[in-house]
């Protein structure tokens, strides 16, 4: 136990920016904070992960959607049946002797007639094509893999024609032809075949046509076209990843959220990392709490190996045996039994965070250790956090798992932080709240996650951390908030509030917007940080408000540097129900200071600021500014809302005028 205590002090006071700091001694009057304030959190809804962050252009590729994950569906989803030329066939979803058993379902071709019935100009063939998410966008000279298993049921050599075609309005119009390239398919068993297709020039509109030229049988599975140039080519879409990149992310939490624990369907929906570490065709597609398919083509192989691009702390989350609390309709109803795994059967979950742990970062020559350095990660990937739960309930039959779950993991891996859960809704009084932050104080928790999501005036008004006790043991993750609108005035609210967390940082180690990502016309949840279709992320006032905060990141914390006109002497703001604030920061690691002041009044404001106690500030400092009408918003038509930079020359001292509805950060290197 001693030896836990004191590596977990040693971990939160580096993660506090207590440690010795080598770069620069910090002047008197600062208070150590967290320097592992602003995070991510990702979340696989609104179609975030497939036809979002992950670069795959296929929809349903492995034939495995299901009336089960929406009315309607099935293995055709997303395929249509083509023939030009007047060809003749037809297709048939089986699971008879499939890829393997996480993906049984395979699509068998009928090829009757290909001969051309009249002049088509060349286009023939029996096959699929598939539309992918809204049309696939593609880039002229751009070049992407295809890939699919095929078997070839006949002796008789196949012919496949793979193209990407942009469609023709009217009857009787070939369509374009962007790509192509030629496939023999000779195997009676699976395998798989790879070409590449490079466009002649751009679209936005284009599909993928898949065409046997031969009489006879053929199946097809797992079907793939993903672009070459991915962020740091590790199959992430790059604008999509450069917009996180630029929010300067401490950590990522993944991979939810309710998706975690099965939302509202119950376990046999739970999210199991094990199923999505190994080669795409053998991980196992899941129904997603949001109402679609994941395909785990993003696992979490990939979320490991995308923090380690971010240069971001991983922090993963897993079920503890305890339903959400949404299941079988219990949103809302407090009192609703919850779906729990028997205490006979907690070992399977206790073992499931510590394979993930040797998984993560154990020799290549451990069981799991092996699995990832043969996905291509020898080097480990340095796990430091695990989040057990995620806002369920804390009823004794939580509480009961959390502890079996929590002390089996500690004393096996006293080197791992884990973070818990204060339930939804955490805020003072609410009754998960507290039997949350009682389960903490018993049990010496590191790091307790809270979530709320409320109107801006709570943003505007609250300070819920100046209640929070010093002395406490139990640090805050803020793990889940956001004003629940997506105006400028929102943005600011939130602003203000962060703000207010980085006085407290001493109390608050971590926090993360959600949700983070939204695609266009598959929005789950409103509002987003980052709204997307195919073409760009569309940025939100608040994602400029969150990129700012972590461009500033830093490890202590100045309240009296910054006064405003009318307020009482000693005053820091920002106080309760006020609509202006101020935060100094430092960063002794970069030698950098950061000035950040909100004023979400309509009112401007004038503010002095005293620098003085901070010794050899370069000339000169940049000033970035945030403004616009309290209702101007961000959205797929009109973005009026970005920060505007400029260069001027340091002052010790110096007055500035607040203009309403605006956020200033002032950065200078020392």
């Amino acid at each position: 136990m001693m030896k836990r205590q004191f590596l977990l002090a040693v971990m939160m006071t580096a993660a506090l920016g207590m440690s010795a700091q080598k770069a620069m001694n910090p002047p008197a009057g600062g208070k150590a904070i967290s320097d592992e304030l602003i995070g991510i959190f990702f979340e696989d809804i609104s179609s975030a992960a497939d036809g979002g962050l992950y670069a795959e252009l296929v929809q349903n590729g492995s034939f495995e959607f299901s009336p089960a994950e929406r009315d309607g569906w099935g293995p055709g989803t997303a395929w249509k049946a083509i023939r030009p030329g007047h060809s003749l066939g037809y297709m048939v979803p089986r699971m008879d002797n499939g890829l393997n058993q996480n993906n049984p379902t395979y699509m068998r071709l009928h090829i009757e007639r290909v001969k051309e019935y009249y002049d088509y100009k060349g286009w023939k063939g029996f096959g699929l094509q598939n539309d992918g998410f809204d049309g696939f966008s593609v880039k002229a000279g751009a070049k992407y893999d295809f890939s699919a298993f095929f078997r070839n049921v006949d002796n008789d050599t196949k012919q496949v024609r793979v193209v990407l075609v942009e469609p023709q309005m009217g009857w009787g119009k070939d369509p374009k032809l962007l790509a192509e390239a030629t496939i023999d398919i000779t195997n009676k068993a699976w395998k798989k075949y790879e070409a590449v297709l490079t466009p002649s020039e751009e679209s936005k509109k284009a599909v993928l046509q898949i065409l046997v030229l031969n009489q006879g049988e053929m199946d097809i599975d797992m079907v793939s076209l993903m672009p070459e140039d991915t962020y740091k080519g590790h199959g992430m879409r790059k604008d999509l990843a450069q917009a996180l990149a630029d929010l300067h992310p401490k950590f990522m939490r993944f991979p939810g959220g309710c998706v975690v624990h099965g939302g509202g369907d119950g376990f046999w929906d739970t999210y199991r990392w094990k199923t999505t570490v190994g080669p795409k065709e053998q991980r196992r597609g899941l129904k997603n709490t949001w109402g679609y398919h994941q395909s785990m083509g993003l696992g979490y192989y990939e979320y490991f190996q995308f923090c380690e691009d971010l240069n971001m702390e991983p922090l993963p989350i897993l079920p503890c045996g305890v339903s959400c609390q949404g299941t079988n309709g219990g949103w809302g109803m407090r009192d609703q039994a919850q779906d729990v795994v028997p205490m006979s059967e907690m070992d399977e979950w206790v073992n499931e965070a510590l394979d993930l742990i040797e998984w993560a970062n154990g020799d290549v020559n451990t069981k799991w250790g092996k699995v990832r350095a043969e996905a291509g990660h020898p080097r480990p990937f340095g796990l430091k956090y695990l989040g057990i739960g995620n806002e369920e309930r804390i009823s004794p039959e939580f509480i009961e798992r959390f502890k079996y779950m929590y002390e089996r993991i500690t004393k096996a891996h006293p080197e791992i932080v884990i973070v818990g859960t204060a339930g939804p809704g955490s805020h003072p009084g609410n009754r998960d709240f507290e039997a949350g932050w009682k389960l903490a104080d018993d049990l010496g928790m590191p790091i307790l996650d809270e979530h709320y999501y409320e109107p801006r005036d709570y943003f505007l008004k609250s300070r819920q951390y100046d209640k929070y006790p010093r002395d406490r043991k139990t640090k805050v993750y803020l793990g889940e908030y956001a004003a629940k609108d997506k105006k400028l005035i929102d943005a600011l609210a939130e602003g203000l509030y962060l703000l207010h967390v980085e006085r407290n940082g001493d109390v608050v180690a971590m926090t993360s917007y959600a949700p983070l990502f939204a695609r266009k016309n598959a929005t789950n949840w409103n509002p987003d940080l980052i709204y997307f279709d195919n073409e760009r992320p569309f940025l939100t006032c608040s994602y400029y408000i969150q990129q700012m905060f972590g461009q500033s990141s830093g490890n202590y914390f100045y309240g009296d540097c910054v006064t405003f006109e009318g307020d009482a002497a000693g005053v820091q703001q920002p106080v309760e129900n006020s609509a202006y604030g101020q935060s100094v920061v430092l960063n002794t690691k970069t030698r950098q200071l950061f000035v950040k002041i909100c004023n979400a009044s309509a009112d401007g404001k004038k503010a002095t600021i005293d620098l003085s106690r901070f010794k050899g500030m370069k000339k000169m400092m940049t000033k970035t500014v945030l403004s616009g009408q309290a209702n101007d918003e961000n959205n797929f038509e009109t973005q009026p809302i970005s920060p505007k930079s400029e260069t001027i020359k340091t002052q010790k001292k110096m007055k500035l005028d607040l203009a309403p509805y605006s956020f200033v950060m002032l950065q200078v290197a020392l």
